[in-house]
């Protein structure tokens, strides 16, 4: 789903980056919510002979001086541009958020809830809500209130809409609690021009949750732990099992979930959920873990947290087969003080970050095989910050890249990049055309990653697209490490090897017509805005556009997800003549600037990965194969469309200790490719136990990447060998399979969340402590446990929301697992 809350009137201040769980992983930030807020016009002109005139202006960024490129607008197209922009003032709409959701993929649709909340107990918030829908990319909304009965939509968790973007929606009712019939539902088939009523048999606790291929499957939880499910669409429910504390879907119609024995809050903390699934939609259920801390699912692999004995470490165990067999991941164990988090995964391989004692605010990745058992050691001193925040960012619009940031001793806070899946981590190049601060002894490119605008810094992360071959937009600085001051904006067009100073400040920014198109708008916070910025040459030269004549403060920027819409929407709000705050949105079509599109001419054979002038025959390997893309000139100004995809020609690689992971035991030494072993376990012999037999591995110390492709040259020995020893395996003492209503137990609350997070994407598997409040977790980022094509973000943290950083721990530990 792709759904935003845009936050407070009264303390709009802190934005949220909302987007689509992408390669069933990752979110990429494809509608954002900011509340950040400026105005600066700057008018520029254009030659008679319709060529554009640039113009290098030199700033001082923070430290650095910092070139970039302006490229001014003819009247012309400004007219032009003018005459398809479109603004709607919501009036008589005072409300305090204002949600939106796109329905449908190409369709245009859109849908708006305008919330008023009144508080009026601890249990249930009251208020109204109206309802609005656009079916023209936003550029004019209609008030279809009725066709809710004009009921009051939850705030938090109010919309949801299908996986795959088709035109199934829900909205939730906020009913008392004390409303023995339970909640209220409406449900859309047709991308929400009609509604029908569902009255519920039980409260929900969360949203729906869809199921991620079939959206006629429903799961949700109520608010006295009950699971419920429906089959056709939310017509009808069942309550399928008791005391349920999160559940999860697994592959085909596979649902996990964990539930307390003993109907105890301290379940959770002491490790006593059980683990159990059902493949028949609850009419039997099979215990598959018993004394488990939580349970987490992604790329086909089922993870979860167990103390073997009391008193002891937590570890790791995972499945391939949906719980039929566990195995032990070979990772550090962690005490009650100490988390996992996966990080990103796939049914190659997955990032796992293990954290260090202490408060120490960082931690080691690992990355694993494809069994997801053995694990390499791939980062130290990985940023894991206040609140649990972490900088991992897939970059998606190119294979094999990922950004994260370290925590060095003496607490400077660096970029890194990896392109070949975590094999190897670099420091970012400067920008050519940004220059090192003065006394500054390391001068690199630094990206602000989740910490930082949790900090408040930065108004947006990381954003790449797939269909945006190479292309990255951050918040960044360079110099020594990453700075606290006012962030500037970086590109690049290659996948993260070289970048550029484009933007002077903070902006939100868009990427549209799959990379052909980016817009962007400062978000500062004390002023009104009435201008926004695109570029047609990834982000080398940008045009300037009054949208309006009448300056909002902004409040977030929505464009369709998918980058293949020319239209972008601005919403914000205005005090009107009685001084009550008016929400309004602009949207701009670009469709009719460019207009032509793009032929053979225009698209130009770009060899990924590859060096500047290199000639070798590894040259653009990485994963063991080389990929060459069709894609766009910078300087070609036309439209790709919307039936552009992106076109690329493979060839395999020889193999080098490039296409290996250093094995279990094993390091990378740092500036080369060779692993060296550990200290303590030279010539030494890995058994681990699979399925209940010891398996030896000897190996001197590399392992090829999963999902590597290479074909000859380096091959390492490595003997795999399993012993008739037998060793111990995570089973429950009776996993059979009963019929429904024989495993009945105690009611309990919960608060391991289920509510997943924008902006990095990680699961906490095991945690420092439970709190028992069933509230909106600090954090949420439970990726694993997050329906995909489901994410909603609330921006309402406000100003005055204690956040705990790096110079000063906090004793508290709540939110991590709630």
């Amino acid at each position: 789903m792709y759904c935003v809350i845009f936050g407070s009137l009264s303390f709009i201040k802190y934005l949220a980056v909302l987007s689509s769980i992408m390669s069933d992983v990752l979110i990429k930030p494809d509608v954002a919510v900011h509340g950040k807020r400026n105005a600066k016009t700057v008018t520029f002109s254009r030659t008679p002979r319709g060529y554009w005139r640039r113009k290098r202006d030199t700033w001082t960024s923070g430290q650095a001086r910092f070139t970039a490129c302006k490229s001014p607008l003819s009247p012309k197209d400004r007219e032009l541009l003018l005459d398809h922009t479109h603004e709607t003032g919501f009036h008589g709409d005072n409300g305090s958020s204002f949600t939106l959701a796109w329905v449908g993929d190409g369709t245009g649709i859109i849908l708006v809830l305008s919330t008023v909340s009144v508080p009026s107990d601890s249990f249930h918030e009251g208020g109204s809500t109206r309802l609005y829908r656009s079916e023209d990319y936003g550029k004019s909304f209609h008030d279809t209130s009725n066709a809710i009965n004009n009921a009051f939509i939850k705030k938090d968790f109010g919309i949801s809409t299908g996986p795959g973007n088709p035109q199934q929606v829900i909205l939730t009712a906020n009913v008392p609690f004390t409303e023995t019939r339970g909640g209220v539902i409406f449900t859309s088939m047709d991308a929400g021009r009609k509604f029908r009523s569902v009255q519920l048999p039980f409260h929900p606790a969360q949203a729906i949750q869809f199921h991620y291929q079939d959206p006629k499957y429903l799961v949700a939880i109520s608010i006295d732990d009950g699971l419920w499910l429906s089959q056709d669409f939310g017509n009808t429910w069942s309550e399928v099992h008791e005391g349920v504390q999160t559940f999860t879907w697994g592959s085909g119609i596979t649902l996990f979930f964990s539930s307390s024995p003993k109907g105890t809050v301290e379940a959770a903390r002491r490790g006593e959920l059980i683990l159990r699934r059902t493949q028949d939609f609850g009419q039997t259920f099979t215990t598959i873990a018993k004394n488990i801390f939580s349970f987490g699912y992604i790329g086909g692999f089922l993870f979860t947290s167990v103390m073997e004995k009391l008193g002891s470490p937590r570890v790791i165990y995972v499945s391939s087969d949906q719980g039929d067999h566990f195995n032990k991941a070979q990772l550090p164990s962690a005490t009650t003080e100490q988390f996992y988090s996966v990080l990103d995964g796939d049914e190659d391989m997955i990032f796992m970050h293990v954290d260090n004692p202490g408060d120490t605010y960082f931690g080691t990745i690992y990355t694993s095989d494809d069994r997801g058992i053995l694990y390499s050691k791939s980062l130290e001193r990985h940023l894991f910050g206040g609140e649990a925040k972490s900088d991992f960012t897939n970059v998606t619009s190119l294979r094999g890249v990922y950004l994260t940031n370290i925590l060095e001793e003496g607490g400077l806070i660096r970029s890194v990049i990896s392109f070949d899946r975590g094999g190897q981590w670099k420091f970012l190049k400067k920008p050519e055309n940004v220059e090192c601060p003065e006394n500054s002894k390391k001068c690199n490119l630094h990206i602000h990653g989740e910490h930082s605008p949790f900090s408040g810094i930065p108004p947006m992360l990381p954003l790449s697209e797939p269909t945006a071959t190479g292309l990255i937009i951050a918040h960044g600085s360079v110099g020594d490490s990453i700075s606290a001051t006012r962030p500037d904006v970086y590109v690049s067009g290659d996948g993260g090897y070289t970048w550029w100073g484009t933007l002077r400040g903070p902006h939100l920014y868009s990427i549209l017509d799959s990379g052909g198109l980016i817009v962007a708008v400062e978000a500062h916070q004390d002023r009104q805005i009435n201008s926004l910025k695109f570029s047609t040459d990834e982000g080398q030269c940008w045009n300037i556009f009054n949208f309006t004549d009448h300056p909002i403060f902004l409040a977030g920027v929505a464009s369709e997800p998918g980058t293949k819409t020319m239209n972008i929407s601005i919403f914000g709000y205005r005090p009107d003549d009685d001084d009550q705050p008016m929400w309004v949105a602009v949207t701009v079509d670009f469709d009719h600037l460019l207009t032509r599109e793009c032929d053979e001419q225009d698209y130009v054979m770009w060899l990924a990965h590859s060096e500047y002038g290199s000639d070798s025959e590894t040259d653009g390997c990485v994963l063991g194969y080389k990929e060459t893309f069709r894609r766009l000139r910078k300087l070609s100004a036309c439209r790709n469309g919307r039936g552009y995809v992106v076109s690329k020609q493979q060839s395999p690689c020889p193999c080098t200790k490039e296409d290996y992971m250093c094995d279990y035991g094993f390091y990378r030494h740092e500036d080369t490719s060779e692993c060296l072993p550990q200290p303590g376990l030279l010539n030494q012999t890995l058994e681990i136990c699979l399925n209940g037999n010891l398996d030896d591995i000897q190996t001197i110390g590399y392992r090829k990447i999963p999902g590597d492709k290479c074909e000859g040259g380096f091959s390492p020995p490595r003997k795999e060998d399993i012993t008739k020893k037998h060793c111990e395996k995570l089973s429950p003492s009776s996993s059979s399979s009963l019929p429904k209503g024989m495993l009945a137990v105690i009611v309990v609350c919960t608060c391991i969340g289920l509510i997943g997070l924008v902006i990095a994407a990680a699961l906490i598997i095991m945690s420092r402590k439970t709190n028992c409040r069933r509230r909106s977790p600090a954090y949420r980022f439970t990726v694993l446990q997050l329906q995909e094509e489901e994410v909603c973000v609330n921006s309402e943290s406000g100003p005055s929301s204690k956040r705990r950083s790096l110079e000063g721990p906090d004793d508290s530990d709540d939110d991590l697992i709630e």
